[in-house]
């Protein structure tokens, strides 16, 4: 009996390790953007995640915005904002041409549950 136990338990633990990341594998985010006077681009990245749904989401000064929920491609997702026309009907998430305040940009990568699993705050380029 307690053999069958020790082997189920051995099992879901051996199920669970190779379908959570490790810490050392933990979500990690790159968040990249570049304010013009005329336009706002911004770049959520990420990598090491669960195979799932996500939204990326993004935040300056007052300003933000939010992508609908898209799964994960392997352990990755990329989001783009940004306000050009060009890039918006290349599927970038639409965002104003004055979204980026402050030159400051916040990032976050929230799974189907609601909870940010990775997070970073850059300054951005100017042109």
């Amino acid at each position: 009996m307690h053999k069958k136990i020790f082997l189920s338990v051995f099992v879901a633990g051996v199920m669970l390790a190779t379908t959570m990341p490790s810490d050392a594998e933990a979500a990690s985010i790159r968040v990249k953007c570049e304010k013009r006077a005329t336009r706002s681009k911004i770049s959520v990245d990420s990598k090491n995640l669960v195979p799932g749904p996500y939204r990326c989401q993004t935040r300056s000064g007052s300003n933000q915005k939010t992508t609908p929920a898209a799964s994960s491609v392997g352990n990755q997702l990329e989001c783009d904002f940004d306000s050009a026309r060009a890039d918006i009907a290349a599927g970038a998430t639409a965002i104003t041409a004055n979204f980026i305040q402050n030159v400051q940009v916040t990032g976050k990568v929230i799974d189907a549950g609601g909870f940010t699993v990775a997070s970073d705050t850059v300054t951005c380029r100017s042109k």
